[in-house]
Formats: C-alpha cells, structure tokens, sequence
C-alpha cells in the first residue's frame, strides 16, 4: 500500500475501492454461478438447470457479471439460437480473494457461535 492508510483521500479511495471488490462477490448467486462456469462454457438453460435459480435472477446475476467482466455471453448462431457463458481471465484473479474471503469468513462464523454458546 501507498501512502497514510488514514489520511482523508487515502481513505475515502480506499473505502470505494474495498466497496467495488465487495459487490462484486454481493449476493447469493455469484459464486455458485463462477464455481459451475469455471470447468468451461455452459448454456443459459444448463447452468439454470445445474444450479436451481429461476431464469429472471440468473439473468439479472449474469448481466451483472458481464458488466463486471467476470464471465462473457456467446451468441450461437444455430437453430435456434444458442448462448453460452463462460468465465474470464480477469474473474480468475479473483479465486485467490474469494478463497481468502472464505477463510475469513469461516474463522468469523466459528467465533461468533463460539461467543454465543457463552
């Protein structure tokens, strides 16, 4: 890291940037949809179908993730048309901050039921 931590533009930048990191991993489809595309290319109906999630959320999660630039949108041009996703270079850079988020977020989860069992 550059700079103070704690000086008021250092913070704010960092506040906004560590928000961005965060929504990107927002919700509860995200990952299950990363971790089904990784192996490879899948068709909308298929990952609908592997995953359990109604059409209308897994377009919503999948045009986030496109905006986000985590997966890509295939158009076949078949009979009918076909689409397939498929995850980006740039979404595998973000195994390593989701393996450490889940560390994380395991060790968090223990201490809390820990704390609460007192």
């Amino acid at each position: 890291m550059t700079g103070n931590f704690c000086d008021e533009t250092s913070w704010k930048e960092r506040a906004l940037a560590l928000r961005d990191s965060v929504e990107l991993f927002r919700g509860k489809w995200k990952f299950c949809i990363l971790k089904n595309l990784a192996p490879g290319s899948m068709r909308f109906t298929d990952l609908q179908q592997k995953i359990k999630i109604s059409p209308k959320v897994l377009t919503r999660e999948l045009q986030d993730l496109e905006l986000n630039m985590l997966i890509t949108r295939t158009v076949k041009q078949t009979k009918p048309a076909t689409v397939e996703y498929s995850i980006t270079e740039y979404a595998r850079e973000t195994w390593q901050v989701m393996q450490a988020l889940i560390v994380f977020g395991e060790k968090h989860r223990k201490k809390i039921k820990e704390r609460l069992k007192v």
